[in-house]
């Protein structure tokens, strides 16, 4: 490309060239000065004519503060910009936590969730400042502003200051930031009471088993019969491949779990005669969504079933039928809390401690039974003695 011709001006060190555009019929003039900074020759552009506003004074008096140092050169001014872009790119904000935390945790359980609680309600609050410039009356005034104005509830904002302490912390673990000081920065999780058990009475069960014998979604119908003869989740039901049924010994690989481990649990005779009846396709899945890839909901068609059966709006059918099955095992006294822990793949015996009144309640049950028995051989014993001493005095009278 030909270079520009160049007009000097009345100015010592500046020019001027011509751009292709015009102001008022003439060509626009493009401002460059020259001077020497350091030993160096600097050519540098001052402006144009018409967006900078620029003249041959202005490009002149840029030029003596620019050889005076007062005004950093073109040059100077980009590096500095390019430190202080690095700096922030590097500096621990929460941004760059999270940043670092989604990219190392790729397609993590959660993570769609996470990254609307970040977007909509951290990054506005904390996305530019670093842990240990975040102070506890922020978090306070975040909370308290979710709760009280926002009207969201204590679950969701546990949810959202879970993920800025989760975040803290994995920045601390990696080394990206210090831990902050204890006594400036302390986030208040609110206390939520997530113990919720969801049972079916025996008309309700009754309902939904009808429901879902009629409904003409065959593969949900199958998931959510599934989830009561196995206990099985929403996420492991989708994931549940053919691959993971082992109908030689019986079990079912739940693969990736929320436990975190791949276990394995007992396949029913309920269960295996859904899968023997069950169509495969070419999908693994054996419940495959769109194009027969992973499935990723069901509300519509679980929905549905659940209107159609009558059931209250608070109950989750897949989840709430887990803990139907649950209930139905505690209850039945015929199953310890131990065993129970297994077969719902609880990472801990605390999870699985909420059925345990059921369980008590059967044991109170088995032991008025033997309560009963003994009362009733005693009442037994007490009428034999009655007879005895009816025949004795009969026997005296004759």
């Amino acid at each position: 490309m030909p270079r520009k011709k160049r007009f000097k001006t009345d100015y010592p060190g500046v020019y001027y060239t011509e751009a292709s555009n015009k102001i008022k019929g003439k060509p626009e003039k493009i401002y460059y000065i020259l001077y020497r900074k350091g030993g160096k020759l600097v050519e540098e552009k001052a402006g144009r004519q018409k967006r900078d506003d620029m003249t041959p004074a202005r490009a002149a008096k840029i030029r003596g503060m620019k050889v005076d140092g007062e005004k950093r050169t073109n040059q100077e001014r980009r590096e500095q910009e390019q430190a202080e872009r690095k700096a922030r790119e590097e500096r621990p904000s929460i941004t760059r936590l999270w940043e670092e935390y989604i990219h190392q945790k790729t397609n993590y359980k959660g993570q769609l969730p996470d990254k609307s609680r970040y977007k909509k309600y951290l990054k506005p609050e904390f996305g530019n400042k670093t842990p240990s410039e975040i102070i506890t009356l922020d978090v306070d005034r975040l909370r308290l502003r979710l709760l009280k104005k926002e009207k969201k509830s204590p679950q969701t904002v546990k949810l959202i200051l879970s993920l800025l302490k989760r975040l803290i912390n994995f920045g601390v673990r990696k080394g990206l930031c210090p831990m902050p000081d204890p006594a400036k920065l302390s986030i208040e999780i609110p206390q939520v009471d997530n113990v919720k058990t969801e049972d079916l009475s025996t008309d309700q069960l009754k309902a939904l088993l009808k429901a879902i014998d009629e409904d003409s979604n065959f593969d949900v119908a199958r998931m959510m019969k599934l989830a009561l003869f196995t206990g099985m989740r929403r996420g492991e039901l989708f994931r549940l491949k053919w691959e993971h049924l082992d109908f030689d010994r019986g079990f079912i690989l739940l693969d990736d779990p929320k436990g975190g481990v791949s276990q394995k649990i007992p396949m029913t005779k309920a269960a295996r005669d859904i899968f023997e009846s069950h169509a495969r396709t070419k999908s693994p899945y054996v419940f495959p969504g769109r194009n027969g890839n992973q499935r990723t909901d069901v509300r519509t068609p679980i929905n549905r079933i659940k209107e159609r059966a009558g059931l209250p709006k608070s109950f989750r059918p897949l989840h709430g039928l887990r803990h139907a099955y649950a209930s139905m095992l505690a209850s039945s006294g015929k199953v310890d809390m131990y065993t129970l822990q297994k077969l719902l793949t609880h990472k801990s015996p605390q999870m699985t401690q909420r059925y345990a009144h059921l369980h008590d309640q059967a044991l109170k049950q088995a032991a008025n039974v033997a309560e009963d028995i003994i009362t009733d051989a005693m009442q037994d014993d007490e009428k034999g003695k009655v007879l005895q001493i009816v025949n004795h005095a009969q026997n005296g009278d004759e």
